[in-house]
Formats: structure tokens, sequence, C-alpha cells
């Protein structure tokens, strides 16, 4: 009993959605599918599971709109993330579980919530995509300090590493014209992952006699993590690179321009003062 009082948040969260998608199944069995627009999918959950995300969170989203500013939506996910992972290195993994989950759901409902009032800009999408950044950041450091006696802590690393490479190198790869939006383990995947592998890890935890999985448990969640993530990266990196070998090489063209002077207006060459300076630039 000890233990479904410990993890009531993160069990009544999981049970919930797990209601709502055997409710979402059965609309569809019955041949009276709800109607959802604009539903974004990935690769490994599919647009069944993008439509259905969006229909539980459509009660949620009517309530909040025009009430509340998506960048504050954005600024309460990074805060959870930064909870969640407070939560991680005190070795607090129930409510790691869902106060990372969490953050994972008002992840996707700023952005629903930004399209449905029309109020997409360019700084709340810099602002959006920024605040992942640190929000995995802050989770995953979290779960390297509570991993920071033992060997699976290079885990932790790997797939903070991983996730980082992910997002960076879709967004170099978009910033030259090419669409990188697919792979096995973004974002949505990796908060699934780290909070379902937490989530069995706290289980196990909670009771005395299998206190020792819990460290395992968490290692190998987030080694699948590392592994997938860098997959998933350097899957882009690939794609990108076959995608621009195959573009034409650019070519500067210079075009001189004739300056007609007079005898009086024309200005002699200036004599240089010292050695030329050769500039350097970093394309990144």
């Amino acid at each position: 009993m000890d233990r479904f009082l410990l993890l009531a948040p993160a069990l009544l969260l999981l049970f919930g959605l797990s209601a709502a998608f055997v409710v979402f199944v059965g609309l569809h069995a019955a041949g009276r599918p709800p109607h959802v627009a604009g539903a974004k999918h990935n690769q490994l959950f599919g647009l069944f599971c993008g439509r259905f995300i969006v229909w539980v969170l459509g009660p949620l989203e009517r309530l909040l709109l025009g009430r509340v500013s998506p960048n504050a939506i954005t600024a309460l996910s990074l805060l959870l993330c930064m909870l969640a992972g407070a939560a991680a290195a005190l070795g607090h993994l129930p409510g790691a579980v869902w106060l990372f989950s969490s953050a994972g759901i008002l992840d996707v409902l700023d952005g629903r919530l930004a399209r449905l009032s029309g109020h997409q800009t360019a700084a709340g999408a810099l602002f959006d995509s920024v605040s992942d950044r640190w929000g995995e950041l802050c989770a995953f450091a979290g779960y390297a300090w509570f991993l920071h006696d033992s060997p699976w802590l290079f885990a932790v690393l790997g797939a903070s590493a991983g996730s980082m490479m992910v997002s960076y190198t879709r967004a170099r790869g978009e910033g030259l014209g090419v669409d990188l939006a697919g792979g096995i383990m973004q974002r949505a995947e990796r908060v699934v992952l780290v909070s379902a592998g937490t989530l069995v890890a706290a289980w196990y935890g909670a009771n005395p006699d299998t206190l020792d999985l819990v460290v395992p448990i968490v290692g190998v969640t987030l080694t699948i993590c590392a592994v997938a993530s860098t997959a998933t990266a350097l899957g882009r990196w690939g794609l990108a690179y076959r995608v621009l070998s195959r573009r034409a090489p650019t070519v500067a063209v210079v075009e001189s321009v004739a300056v007609e002077t007079t005898p009086a207006t024309a200005v002699a060459p200036a004599r240089p003062l010292g050695p030329a300076l050769s500039i350097r630039t970093n394309p990144n």
C-alpha cells in the first residue's frame, strides 16, 4: 500500500491516459472517431497516437486558449524539468516521473495554443526550442547526480549528448535547407522512455527487498536513450550530408563595376601601410 501512495501522482497520470486511450480506441472501433485537427506525429508513435494526444489535450486547450500565454506554458514546462532534475538528484524518483512527464505534456500544449490563438512568432519559437534544450539538460543533470557513484553515469552523459545532437543536427540541416524531422528518438520519445523507465525504477525502489534494482533500471533506460538518440543524430547527419552533396556547388560571382573618373577626381591607389591581414571566419 505504501508503494501505491508513494507513486500516486505518477500512477494517476498513467491510469488517466490509459483510460482515455481505451475510450479513444473504442470510439474508433464504433465508427465514431473524434474530430481532431492539426495533429502532428513522428516516426515512432505514428498519426494515431498523435491524434490521441491532441484529443486528450482538447479540453485543456479550450480552457487555456485566450487566457494563458503560450510562453507562460513553455516557462512552466522548463520549471517542471528543473524540478524533475532536482527530484532525480535527491533520489525521489516518483516525483521525477510525474514532473518530467507533465513537462512533456506542456511542451505539446504550448505549441498547440500558439497555433490556435494565431500568436506564432519567431521569438516564441526560439523561446520554446531553447527552453526544451535547457529543460532536458536540467533533467539529465539530475540523473547524472543520482548515478554519479556508478558506471551508469556514462549512460547519462551519452543520453544528454545524443539528445543535444539530435536537435542541433536538425537545426543545422534546416538552416541549410534540409528537412530532418525523422528519427526514432526525438523529444517525445525521450520523455516517454525516461518517464517509463523511472516509473519502473521507482516501483522497485519502494520495496526495500528490490532496492538494488533501482540504479540498474535507470542506467539501462538511459543507455537505451543514449544509443537511440545517437543513432537518430547520426542518421540525420548522414541524410543531410547526402542531400547537400547532390546539390550543385554554389559559385560566388564577383561583378566588376567600372567607375568613370576625371583626372581631377581620380584618386591614386593608397600605399599599403603593412602586411595584409588574413581573416578566417567560422562557419558555425
